[in-house]
């Protein structure tokens, strides 16, 4: 026989897992000089800043985070904290943003998580 806790866990298998942070996703030109991760990135590459508390002094440099916007997820590399930033939401590049919605939307509401 089957225990009542191992079903629960191999329900919450089958269930998938929920973004641990909901926020807003904004845009902004990465191309001011080198990104707080080192090297210079462009506005075309897929990247992102997080919050302050959640970049940790750049111990997730060079890591990806899943972006979800509606049915749309991405995956951008982690290069820059985000001092203006409140709370969990983060700043793509414009080609990360554009993955997501119109540049011309400026701001969304995003799920994200550390892959």
């Amino acid at each position: 026989m089957v225990s009542s806790k191992a079903l629960v866990f191999a329900a919450s298998l089958l269930v998938g897992s929920v973004s641990a942070f909901s926020g807003r996703a904004t845009f902004y030109s990465v191309e001011t000089g080198a990104s707080q991760c080192g090297p210079t990135f462009s506005n075309s590459d897929i990247v992102v800043a997080l919050p302050v508390a959640h970049y940790a002094s750049g111990a997730h440099c060079g890591d990806t985070i899943s972006v979800t916007f509606g049915s749309t997820t991405i995956h951008p590399t982690i290069i820059d904290s985000c001092p203006a930033c409140s709370g969990d939401s983060i700043d793509l590049s414009p080609a990360a943003f554009q993955q997501l919605a119109s540049l011309d939307t400026g701001l969304i509401n995003v799920e994200w998580d550390f892959d």
